[in-house]
This record gives C-alpha cells, structure tokens and sequence, in this order.
C-alpha cells in the first residue's frame, strides 16, 4: 500500500426503516427550541387569515351588485328571512282640512246671552228646545237651529244658550243648571257664543234710558260706568276662550257681535229715546263690539303663531241690520215692550225679529265657509 493512500477505516452502512427505505433524520429547528416553531406557524395562519380575507372582499364587489350578499346574510344570520319583497300599499297620509271641514268635522255646540238663545222670538207656550229651555228663553226661531239644519254636521248640535248669561255665569252656571262651558267637549269642531252685552249691564243701561223723563239726560249719563264695565270684559272673555280652548282643542269659535240698534244718524225719537241716547247707544255697541273682537283676534293670533289646531273668529254685526234698526219700517229689531207691575222693559224688546235672526244664520254659515283668513291647522289622517 503506498504511502498516498488514504487510510480506509470501517465501512457504515446508512440506517433504512421497515421498509428499507433509507430513514431521514429530522432536521434541528433554526435557533433549536419550540419558539422557532410556534413562530412558523403563526405565519402561516396570518397567510391563511390573507387570502381569505381576498376572497371575501371579491366575492362582495361580486355579490352585491348581483343581489347574493343580502341573501348570504339572511340565510346565516337569520334562517326565518323571507324572500324580498316591495312594500305594498299607500302609506299613511296627513291632509290639511278646509275651513268647512274643520267646522262639520264634529258636534256643533251654541252658548251665549239672549241674542244666541232667541229672546226676541222666544213665546212662552212653546215646547222647550231642551232641558231649562223655559228658563234660558232657548227658541227654535234663534240663529242656532238655523245654523244646525244647513250642515251635515258629523255630530250633531246642541244648544245650550242662556238669556241674560254673562261671561261668569258661562263658567259658573246659571237658574241652577250646569254651566254652558261644560257642554263643550273634545268632539265639538264649532263653537258658536255672543257674549258681553250683559257684562256691560245693557238690560239696566236700555231700561235707564227708556223708563226716564223725555228731557232727561240720564241715559247718556251712564257713560262712565258703561265703559269700566266694557273694559273689565277683556280678561273674563279672555278666561272664557281660554277654557273653551281647553275642552275643544280643535274646534272653530266663532263669535258673534252685536248690531247696532239704531240708525247710523238717527232723525227722530224712538220709544222713549232722543236722538242723542240713539247716538250714544249707537256709540256703546261699536265700544263692546271693538273689544271683543279684539279679544278674539288676540287668542286667535296666539294659536296661529303655534301651529296649533281649531281657531277663534270674529263676526262683526255692527252693520248687520243696517236698514232695518229699530224705528224704521221694516225692523230686525223687535220695538220696546214695557211691563207695567214692575215697571221694566221687557226682554224682549231690542231683541232681533225672525228676520234679525235668520241675518245672523246667513252671517254664520258665511263665516263658516270663509274661515279665519288664515291657514287652519286641522289635519286628517289617512291610513291605507
């Protein structure tokens, strides 16, 4: 053997497994330890986690346009879905409601004094319009059944006026009967009320004036008194359309005025009374007309600046019998009436007349149709 010859140590056979397939030795983990491996697999979750994300996001910009992802959804997430449908149906609506169906919407209720009631064509064996009729002088010639029987109203009428009520006795009560306010109600959608010519004492005014000497100036006289009794109204009306607002939110109030009783220029002496006490009287009416309307028109303004429902009108009747006053041929206005034990004027006397009465129904129904000049805010809803 020479002396370049490699030395040949023992010979190694390599180590096979059962089968004889020459066995692998696993590798040693970079770094050695369990850590490298946790780390090597936690790649290759994040690689997972990726693609999948990739096709999620494709499978969206594909599904979508196409309907599939809200299917997707609702067959995971909620396996009750039903298919999809369009709504069917109208939906509910709101419509404004005009002047006229604001008013018929509901029950038309009438309070007030003697010019509501129907004094001046009121008879005595009559048969009652209702409960206390015989007490409150209630007629079927007043405004009020006139005003009844032109309307569809959806909920009737009734009619509680009372001769000789004042804006206390609308609240308190009068003859012992229940007060006039609580006939009102939610369901009332008109109101109609004259009211104010008894706060003003007029029954004791107009019998100063007639039971008097011819040359006697104490009609007039009663200027000052009649004119604290004027402004101590505006807060009692004020209080009355208030609580009528309370108990009918939506209704339409009318108020009616009073006319003026005497020719604008009167030119002779009528039952007892000088030119100069027709004046006067004449004078008195526009005073206690001017406030109540004004009073009206204040609480009207107060709920048209709200946005609330119903409202609260003014019908001026200071010209409403004009060419027929008291003294001229064809009155609207029934002449004086005196009761001779007592000596007193009759209440009837001043009153208006069938005609007087059916002027006041055509100014009613006017008012009616015509509105308070502004938007109401009555609405109705329509469910399909």
């Amino acid at each position: 053997m020479s002396a370049t010859e490699p030395i040949a140590g023992p010979a190694t056979e390599p180590a096979t497994g059962p089968s004889g397939v020459p066995a692998v030795e696993p590798l040693a983990p970079l770094g050695g330890g369990v850590g490298a491996e946790r780390r090597g697999r936690g790649r290759q979750v994040w690689r997972v986690a990726a693609a999948a994300a990739a096709v999620g996001a494709a499978l969206a910009l594909i599904g979508v346009p196409l309907g599939v992802y809200p299917k997707l959804a609702c067959a995971v997430l909620s396996p009750g879905c039903g298919p999809l449908q369009e709504p069917r149906g109208d939906l509910p609506r709101l419509t404004r409601l005009t002047p006229v169906q604001a008013a018929l919407s509901g029950t038309y209720v009438a309070l007030g004094d003697s010019y509501s009631s129907g004094e001046g064509v009121y008879e005595q064996d009559a048969g009652p319009v209702n409960d206390g009729a015989d007490r409150c002088h209630r007629a079927r010639g007043s405004y009020v059944p006139l005003v009844a029987k032109a309307h569809p109203f959806t909920g009737g009428s009734a009619f509680y006026a009372c001769s000789g009520a004042t804006t206390r006795q609308l609240l308190s009560g009068q003859y012992g009967q229940q007060p006039q306010i609580t006939r009102v109600g939610p369901s009332a959608s008109l109101v109609t009320l004259s009211i104010g010519g008894n706060d003003a004492g007029f029954t004791d005014v107009l019998t100063g004036c007639i039971v008097k000497l011819p040359w006697s100036s104490a009609c007039v006289d009663q200027d000052a008194t009649v004119a604290r009794r004027i402004a101590e109204l505006r807060p009692s009306l004020t209080r009355v359309l208030g609580e009528l607002r309370a108990r009918a939110p939506g209704a339409r109030v009318i108020v009616l005025g009073y006319p003026r009783p005497f020719p604008a220029s009167p030119v002779r002496t009528v039952d007892n009374l000088s030119v100069a006490d027709q004046r006067w009287l004449n004078t008195v009416t526009r005073k206690l007309n001017d406030t109540v309307g004004a009073v009206t028109a204040e609480h009207d303004r107060g709920l048209a600046g709200l946005g609330a429902p119903g409202s609260v009108e003014y019908v001026d009747a200071y010209e409403a019998f004009t060419g027929h006053e008291a003294g001229t041929p064809q009155p609207y206005l029934n002449s004086l009436a005196v009761d001779m034990d007592p000596l007193t004027v009759n209440a009837r006397s001043f009153h208006p007349t069938g005609d007087g009465y059916r002027r006041f129904a055509e100014l009613i129904n006017q008012q009616i149709a015509t509105g308070p000049g502004r938007p109401l805010h009555n609405y109705h809803l329509t469910t399909p």
